[in-house]
């Protein structure tokens, strides 16, 4: 007998219907002869709903009162879906992040997670019932309810099934499994069998949507199998897993994207030790994570450096005033912004043991006209910068360029 964590996301139970097709699978689950404990997000477009009334009633909603808000969606879907086991002849029985004492900081609207008691699940399957349980949301030491940020059922499931010890934790989807790239872009995309966790927590840091990055780092950290799967068919599909030589042998294992990104420019900056430090770690006091960071060579001619750097366009709009007064404080002649951009990135645990990825990666850009405004790397992974006009064009060709559209090796 296998214990089974199963996450569905808000494709797969928007509608009653679907959640009638979740109920069954997980019946089928449990007649098969496993314990299993159902992860459910909020239906689709319900936590967008939820947010844009917060947003009506106050331009600046208390993040406190965000997360008690946001939390009821998957409220909702965890008691239908509960009802649904039953009314499909199963027993079930839906409990709440602060039942089954999912303990988070207080970080509000992105908390991260502490602890899981497991007791009230195990309680639930003794019982012969599947546990319904909402994704997304915890609890803090004062008993607020809390939110785990976008994705981040993702994170309950993963988080759920590392506590309680679970065999496998499937990720249930609108789509059948991790792909070379996005589909929608590039048609020659196909889908990866096997991934290795690093693998997978670049892609998901650069962009691609199919799991959350917390989520792969809590695996990789707790060695959680993880089955990224359709739920509308019964195919097999992406283990994401740890390395192995065959894995390793793989130079570039797909290219991801991501828009989400705006480029800050703060020009004219004294060219000292410790003007970026202060720069950062001010910036790091606000809770706003930068990601590329590039800082010119100044000449006698000029020299005044000055830094560029990324950060996500959600956090632009409100860090854009202290971002002003910080490059005041040190002397910066303006900050100029983009949001015109998109990052690039190739990934593949082989890169470690072949020379010239970069370079290559780099002439396929120039060879397409596209212009690199930044650079980041890794062990594994390359990131560029490039103007969001050239973001499908980029894609295809570094797809096209490092030969994905092929059987994997």
């Amino acid at each position: 007998m296998a214990l089974v964590v199963q996450k569905f996301g808000g494709t797969s139970v928007g509608s009653v219907e679907r959640i009638r097709n979740v109920a069954r699978r997980a019946i089928d689950t449990q007649r098969a002869g496993h314990r299993v404990v159902l992860i459910v997000s909020a239906m689709s477009g319900e936590t967008n709903r939820l947010l844009g009334l917060a947003h009506e009633v106050a331009r600046v909603p208390d993040a406190r009162e965000l997360d008690a808000l946001a939390a009821t969606g998957e409220q909702v879907s965890a008691a239908l879906t509960a009802m649904a086991v039953q009314s499909e002849g199963g027993k079930a029985r839906s409990l709440l992040g602060h039942q089954i004492k999912i303990h988070t900081d207080d970080a509000f609207t992105k908390a991260r997670i502490r602890a899981i008691e497991g007791s009230r699940i195990f309680e639930t399957l003794d019982r012969g019932e599947i546990a319904v349980v909402a994704g997304f949301q915890g609890v803090d030491a004062q008993g607020n309810i809390t939110t785990l940020g976008r994705g981040g059922s993702d994170t309950s499931a993963v988080a759920v099934a590392a506590a309680i010890g679970a065999d496998e934790c499937e990720i249930y989807t609108d789509v059948d499994g991790v792909y070379t790239t996005d589909p929608n872009i590039c048609p020659s995309a196909r889908k990866i069998d096997r991934i290795s966790y690093e693998e997978m927590l670049e892609l998901a840091s650069l962009g691609a949507k199919v799991l959350q990055i917390r989520s792969v780092e809590i695996a990789m950290k707790y060695g959680v199998r993880v089955h990224v799967r359709s739920s509308f068919n019964d195919s097999p599909g992406t283990l994401v897993t740890k390395e192995d030589e065959a894995l390793e042998g793989v130079v570039v294992s797909g290219v991801a994207y991501d828009k989400g990104e705006a480029r800050v420019h703060v020009v004219g900056v004294d060219d000292r030790p410790g003007v970026a430090a202060e720069l950062f770690e001010r910036i790091a006091e606000k809770n706003v994570s930068v990601d590329m960071i590039v800082q010119n060579v100044t000449t006698d001619a000029d020299p005044r450096a000055s830094i560029t750097f990324t950060l996500g366009k959600t956090d632009l709009a409100r860090a854009r005033p202290w971002i002003e007064e910080i490059a005041r404080s040190l002397g910066a002649r303006e900050v100029r912004y983009d949001e015109d951009v998109v990052k690039v990135s190739i990934v593949g645990l082989g890169m470690r043991s072949h020379s010239g990825i970069a370079a290559k990666m780099f002439r396929i850009l120039a060879n397409e006209g596209i212009n690199i405004q930044a650079i980041a790397t890794s062990e594994i992974r390359v990131s560029c910068l490039v103007a969001a006009k050239y973001t499908e064009l980029a894609v295809r060709s570094l797809h096209d360029g490092f030969g994905l559209g092929g059987p994997r090796a």
